[in-house]
Order: structure tokens, then sequence, then C-alpha cells
């Protein structure tokens, strides 16, 4: 049976249609790709499934037992609130029955008039709080942090200063404690380094459940999916396999599909061909078979489907002016910090002409700082830049600072080349899809991805012959990022690269730089190459050597430890007996109408049984942990 599944689905925003016929079914353990170009209706599509946005048309069903978790691109937006507070809203709802619990004691305390009925809202609500968890809530919520590698230190740290990663964990964290079965991934690769990437893939491998992540990582993609739903042209078509599968079916139903069509189109040609040869000889049994054939080429034309062209998408190249020396960048020990605070040192770096260079590390290793410091923006603390002769630098900065935000898209790119004319640059801005009025859009109101379109234009016009690219996929779409990747292949200038876009090293780099605290460490080959090394590396460490033990007395210490923990579990048990049966004697007592009727001893007696029934959860929890011990030793021993 499905998890979820969704039938005839048609969304509209005013006279724009996002999507419509959207049907699908989802399994206990799918695991799904969502892919589309940017505006195809992908997070709309998961505000549909989680009830934030309606259908206009169609159906959506949830099976019973299906629990949504949802991770968006934006979420913590109380960036003041502790990362532990954070994970606890996941409860919010036991807390606010603590809460109401913690009020209705103290209304207890006085004299209300409804007591009768206070007494009775308090049992009902505390039975709910103990059955649904509210006792554990805090120690889950921790626990859950710390299994995702926080430290308590951590988890007080306001939000705000936290990583991408971090944050991504989170989002994960409070998913993991609702209890969700299948996941909505909007993004959750944006800003990760490639650490927490390949962590969060380690997690959805394991997961058990189904998925839906919408991601313009491909590298992620091929990594966690089987199936992948691609939104094109306003309609869903469903693929198995992963992104590069979808790829290569995609074609093969595109070529089919043009097949066709041409076909069809060959045989109503032959078919006119053949009525008008009849109407020519003009006879009754011509005449017959010219419509005959009439209403075979209206059966033809009515099923003729012509195939969609690709969605329309930038293209474009990067030229340079000058080529240059061979010698472009040597960087000699260079060594930066903040406040005192180092950030790096001893990172040395050799480029010649042509080559394309990556630069990988951890978030907040400095990759970005390093990059201001070949550029002058920050001073070093030792160390030398030298770049050659006749290099022409271009910087894409992936924070997009470069950007006026009061100008238009057109005078962004005007002011920056005035010898242009006004058909020249409109002619330019139209290869980045920026056609009629759009270019008299303020740059304020562009989304990332437009903004970084801007940019990647003004590089272009720049033709310089070294590009220093700080996270240049970040903002595209997947077809955007393909656009770039043929524009980088084909560039006759330098590259020098910060990416965490794996899918784009694979495909461009000649060498790879990891960056980290100590200094840049060379590989020679590409992402894969680095995974490679990375391995033989850890391979090759010389395992230490386990030092000599005394197996008789190991064995003892076994048994000796063994007889210790059947002990504390027999009087865990005896605990557990005489707890349970206090219990039943007060429930009992409870029931007795003498005493029902004296509120004061229903209220002491209600006490300790909260307090007995706390200490006996308690017990319980120790003794199932006593129990694992005694059969882990006994499995060993």
């Amino acid at each position: 049976m499905a998890l979820l599944s969704a039938s005839n689905l048609n969304k509209s925003f005013g006279t724009d249609m996002i999507f419509q016929g959207v049907s699908f079914e989802l399994q206990s353990n799918d695991r799904v790709g969502l892919v589309g170009v940017n505006g195809s209706g992908k997070t709309t599509l998961f505000k549909l499934l989680t009830g934030e946005l309606s259908a206009d048309s169609g159906e959506i069903y949830q099976a019973k037992d299906c629990i949504l978790g949802y991770m968006e691109q934006h979420v913590c937006r109380d960036l003041d609130r502790s990362a532990y507070a954070e994970v606890l809203t996941v409860f919010s709802e036991l807390l606010q029955e603590e809460r109401e619990l913690e009020y209705l004691s103290q209304m207890l305390q006085g004299s209300p008039n409804d007591r009768d009925a206070l007494i009775e809202r308090q049992a009902l609500l505390n039975d709910h709080f103990v059955a649904s968890g509210g006792l554990t809530c805090r120690a889950r919520a921790r626990s859950a942090l710390l299994g995702l590698g926080f430290s308590d230190e951590q988890m007080a740290q306001p939000i705000g200063v936290l990583s991408g990663g971090q944050k991504a964990k989170l989002q994960l964290a409070k998913m993991l404690l609702c209890g969700a079965n299948l996941l909505l991934l909007d993004e959750p690769t944006n800003h990760l380094d490639i650490t927490s990437v390949e962590w969060l893939e380690d997690f959805l491998r394991a997961y058990n459940g189904a998925f839906i992540v919408i991601s313009h990582d491909r590298y992620f993609l091929d990594r966690v999916t089987s199936r992948t739903f691609e939104l094109e042209h306003a309609r869903l078509t469903v693929y198995k396999g992963n992104y590069s599968t979808h790829l290569t079916l995609k074609e093969e139903n595109r070529l089919a599909a043009q097949r066709k069509y041409e076909n069809t189109k060959r045989e109503i040609t032959r078919l006119e061909g053949v009525v008008a040869q009849q109407r020519q000889w003009n006879r009754e049994k011509n005449i017959r078979t010219a419509e005959s054939k009439l209403k075979v080429i209206e059966r033809l034309e009515n099923t003729l489907e012509r195939p969609e062209d690709d969605p329309e998408s930038i293209r474009f190249q990067f030229g340079i002016s000058q080529r240059g020396g061979n010698d472009v960048l040597d960087v000699k020990n260079l060594a930066l910090s903040f406040d005192g605070n180092p950030l790096f040192r001893n990172v040395n770096m050799s480029i010649r002409r042509g080559e394309r260079i990556f630069l990988i590390g951890a978030n907040g290793c400095g990759k970005t700082s390093l990059f201001k410091a070949l550029l002058g923006t920050y001073t070093p603390d030792e160390g030398c830049v030298r770049f050659g002769t006749g290099i022409d630098i271009g910087y894409y900065d992936q924070i997009q600072q470069g950007l006026d935000p009061e100008k238009t898209v057109l005078d962004e790119i005007w002011d920056s080349y005035p010898r242009m004319t006004q058909t020249e640059v409109r002619n330019a801005l139209a290869i980045f899809l920026f056609r009629g009025e759009d270019v008299y859009k303020p740059v304020s109101a562009l989304s990332g991805g437009e903004r970084a379109r801007v940019l990647l234009l003004r590089l272009m016009l720049s033709k310089v012959n070294f590009l220093l690219l700080d996270e240049p996929t970040n903002h595209l779409d997947i077809a955007s990022s393909e656009a770039l990747e043929d524009a980088l292949q084909h560039y006759e200038g330098t590259l020098l690269v910060v990416s965490h876009d794996r899918y784009l090293i694979n495909k461009i780099a000649d060498r790879v730089y990891v960056l980290t605290k100590d200094g840049t460490q060379e590989y020679l080959g590409n992402y894969d190459y680095y995974l490679e090394k990375k391995k033989e590396v850890f391979s090759a460490e010389p395992k230490k050597e386990a030092p000599k033990v005394n197996e008789y007395k190991l064995k003892k210490e076994r048994e000796s430890e063994l007889r210790r923990l059947r002990s504390a579990l027999r009087r865990l048990e005896e605990d557990i007996a005489q707890q349970e049966a206090s219990i039943c004697d007060i429930e009992q007592q409870l029931q007795d109408p003498e005493i029902a009727g004296n509120y004061e001893s229903v209220l002491e007696l209600s006490s300790t049984l909260d307090t007995l029934r706390t200490s006996c959860e308690t017990l319980y929890a120790q003794w199932e942990e006593l129990s694992e011990k005694i059969e882990s030793a006994e499995t060993s021993g």
C-alpha cells in the first residue's frame, strides 16, 4: 500500500499555470529526486503535499501511518533561539500540556469553585502527557543532538552562529523526533561543505523510510536516489533510476517521440498524395478511397503530438582578450588571521596557464578569505602572492555583494561596459534570459539565481584570462549549472574555483587543493581521484598492535562482572514489584467512594501516584539497560 499518492493535481497562481495532471505514488522505501528548472513548481508541489497550499483540482491521499517531515530551504527563523530549544519545538504540544498541568496544580492549591472539573482535567491531561512521552521528551531531544555530533556547548548556542551544516542537522533532528517516515527535503545541501553533504548522504542511505529530495547537486542525487520525478512544461514525468539514469532515459524517450512524430508526418504526407491522386481520377471507387484515406489522415492528425523543446536555458562562452604568461599565480607560505585568531598558514599554490584548479575544504576553513587575500582585499600575516605577466582577473563572489541593489539589470551591465550600445547590452542580457521588461527589474528584486546570471554575464563580457569563482553553482538550477560547465570546459583561460559541487569538480578539475588550518594538500586529479587517494592513505595507516592480555584474568573479571549485573537486576526486579504493588494499592484507594469524595486525600494520593509512576519508569529503563548489558556480556563470554 502506498504511503502517499497524488492524482491529477493542478495548480495555478493567477493566469500562470504551475503544473497540471500531476500523478504519482510513493511506497514505504522510495528514494526520489525531484528535479526541474527554477520556477517549475518543485517547492509548490511540496507545499501541496504538506497542506500549506491547496491544489486547484486533483487529490492527495496520505496513508494513516504516513508521518511527514518537511525540511525547507529556509527554516530556523528565530536565529536567537538555542539549537536545543529549536529541536524542542517538535514537542510544542507536550510542552504546552506541561505548562497547563503546572497551572492546574497551582489553581488546585487554592480554593477554586470548579475543583472537581479541574481535578478531572488534570487527571486526563496527565495520563495523555505521560502516554505521549512527555516525561522523556527533553532527554530524547538532547540524545538526538548528541547523536548528530552536537556538544552540550553547541546545543546552547544561538542558531545564528551555527554553520549551514549544523542547521541542516537541526532540521534532521526535528524530523527524527517527530517520527517521520516520509521526508520532504528542499535543497538540503545548500551551503553545506562536502563533509556535511557526505554525512547527509550516509544518513539518507541508511534511513528506514521514504523521501523526496529537491536538489541541484547532481552527484548527491546520483548517490541517494533510485527514482526521479521531473517537472517540465507544467507536467510531471516519472523515471526509474537516479539523476544520470534519468538523463539517459529522457533522451531515449525524446528520440522515440521525435521518430514517432516524423514517421506520422511522413505517413500523413503519403496519404495526402494518395487522396490527391484518387481525386484526380475522379471515379466513384476513387472518391470512396479518397474519403477513406481522409478519415485515416484525420485520426493521425488527432494523435500527432509534436515533442516539446527543452526548457529555455542560458548558453554562453567565456572569451579572453589576451593570452597572458605561462606562470599565472604563485603563492608562498601564506598565513591569515583575524583579531589574533589564526585562520590558516603555510598555504602554497602554483598555477600555470590553462589549468583548472579547484579549492575545497570544510566550511569556515578560510577558502573565501584566501580568495580575498589573493585579490588584495585582506592583508596576509605572512607569505607572498605573485601574479604572472599579462594576467587579468575576474572574480565571482558567492555572496553576490558586487551588485548594486538600486540599479536595474540593464544599468548594472551597461554601467560596467559603457562602450556597448543599448542593443548590444540587451542582446547580451537575452542570452542570460533577461528579455523585454525583465531588463528593467531592480537588482534588489532578483532571485539568487537571477543575480547569479547577472554576475556571470558581467564576467563573460570582461574577457579576462584568469577566473576566480567562489561557489558559482550555489544559486543555479541544474540546466544553468550545465551551461556554466560547458562554458568553463571551453574556456581558454585559467580557473581557480571554490566549490562543493562534486559533479562540477569531476567534470572540470585538473588538480584539487584541500585547504586546512595548516596549509594546502595537492591532488593531481578530480574529486573521485582525491577520494581514492584519501582511502589509500587511510588503509595504509599502520594498525596499532593490541596489547597482550591475560585471558584467564579477563575470564574471571567477566564472570565477576556478570554476577554483579545479575544481582543488580534481581534487586531492580524486586524494587519494580514493590513499586507496582504500591501503585496498585493507591489506585484501589482512589476507587474508594469515601476517599474519592475527599479532595485533599485525592490530591495527596494522586501526587504520590505520579511520583511512583515516574520512579517506576526510571526503574524500567534501568532494567532494560541492565538486561542488554547482561545479554552482551553473556554473548561475548
